[in-house]
């Protein structure tokens, strides 16, 4: 069964999106041989059930503490796992630093910008579609608790594909590696 893990540092609204996505079709377990827990359910994707995880807190995949450690390795043992990173709109930079580690291991990526409220309320701006453009994923605003934006993620979830960090770098003007050796 295909898997979807949802990424993101705590408290940016992971577990709102993961009840709203998988209903009541949840159970909860610990990391073997941790006492870390993480819940598990499965979703609707199209014609067919995926499993869905929500993913302990972590705020980069250079863990520090037990949570970060094993939210690392659940994403390590699902290689075939396409990701949604989780991140809190009011504070994007903070969640981008994880998303791009992410995208880095060549995941393929979607990204909830969820809490899209608290940044409105908070006169913060972002232009999701040009953050779409420089990533190469989708991005979709979201409102986990209101149930806003959550048909459009699941709809856009077959659309995440791996990234070449390269391709961000020179989206943004920079130049990657790859062709600063040509």
């Amino acid at each position: 069964m295909k898997k979807v893990l949802l990424m993101g540092q705590s408290n940016v609204g992971k577990s709102v999106i993961f009840n709203r996505l998988s209903g009541s079709s949840v159970m909860e377990s610990n990391y073997p041989g941790t006492t870390v827990d993480f819940t598990e359910g499965r979703m609707r994707l199209g014609d067919e059930w995926v499993e869905i995880v929500d993913v302990p807190g972590t705020f980069s995949l250079e863990p520090k503490d037990k949570a970060e450690e094993v939210a690392v390795r659940m994403l390590e043992d699902e290689k075939d796992a396409t990701v949604i990173c989780v991140i809190d709109s009011s504070k994007v930079e903070r969640g981008l630093y994880l998303t791009l580690e992410v995208m880095e291991r060549g995941y393929p990526v979607i990204i909830a910008l969820n809490m899209w409220d608290v940044a409105n309320n908070a006169n913060i701006k972002i232009n999701a579609a040009k953050l779409e453009q420089i990533l190469g994923a989708p991005v979709v605003s979201t409102v986990a608790t209101r149930d806003e934006g959550l048909k459009e993620l699941v709809s856009r979830i077959k659309e995440a594909a791996p990234v070449e960090v390269g391709s961000i770098i020179e989206n943004v003007g920079g130049e990657s590696e790859a062709s600063a050796h040509d």
